[in-house]
């Protein structure tokens, strides 16, 4: 796993052993980025279930003004911390907060932090055909905070398993899926109104 483009292109990544975390593969990450394109540039990014830090970190690589990763695991974090400082990317550049997604988010909509994207490829949930999804996606979606985060021009970025049939709330405005094997991820705005 590496960075793939910007000032960090071609850095290896390290991810810790085990099945503790999926990171986003490298064909996902590149199919994403080139989609996004300019847009990245300057940008404040959030990405929710961290991991490795893959996402900000291709991120910061590729121009974005800050990133704040948020990742429940202490282990996980040291990983993000570490793949920062071997990225050379500027210091002070990602902040990681140790912490439950589902708990940090309405602390951030409170503080009135506002991001250009947020990016967020959480654990997979189980094949739901036949009843509403119970994974941690759809579980973002029907946070009501999470769009309080998002700048009005900006995008949520969230990757799912293409077995788990999401319900997107009316908070969300849907612009595109991208599928790239049991990987989909979902390019999502605020809905207007």
């Amino acid at each position: 796993m590496r960075i793939i483009g910007g000032t960090a292109a071609g850095i290896i990544l390290k991810t810790p052993k085990g099945f503790d975390v999926r990171p986003t593969p490298d064909l996902v990450r590149q199919a994403i980025f080139n989609s996004l394109g300019a847009r990245v540039e300057g940008a404040r990014i959030l990405e929710l279930f961290g991991g490795t830090g893959a996402l900000s970190l291709e991120c910061l690589s590729r121009g974005a003004k800050s990133a704040v990763v948020i990742e429940v695991s202490g282990k996980h974090a040291r990983f993000i911390e570490q793949n920062h400082r071997l990225s050379k990317l500027p210091p002070g550049s990602l902040q990681i907060r140790v912490q439950d997604v589902f708990t940090t988010l309405p602390r951030m909509a409170e503080n009135r932090q506002i991001f250009d994207l947020i990016l967020a490829d959480p654990p997979f949930g189980e094949k739901n055909v036949g009843w509403r999804s119970k994974s941690f996606a759809q579980k973002m979606l029907d946070d009501k905070h999470l769009p309080e985060l998002l700048d009005p021009e900006g995008l949520l970025i969230l990757g799912h398993s293409k077995r788990d049939n999401l319900e997107i709330p009316s908070s969300w405005s849907e612009r595109k899926t991208m599928k790239h094997g049991d990987s989909w991820m979902r390019f999502l705005e605020r809905a207007e109104g």
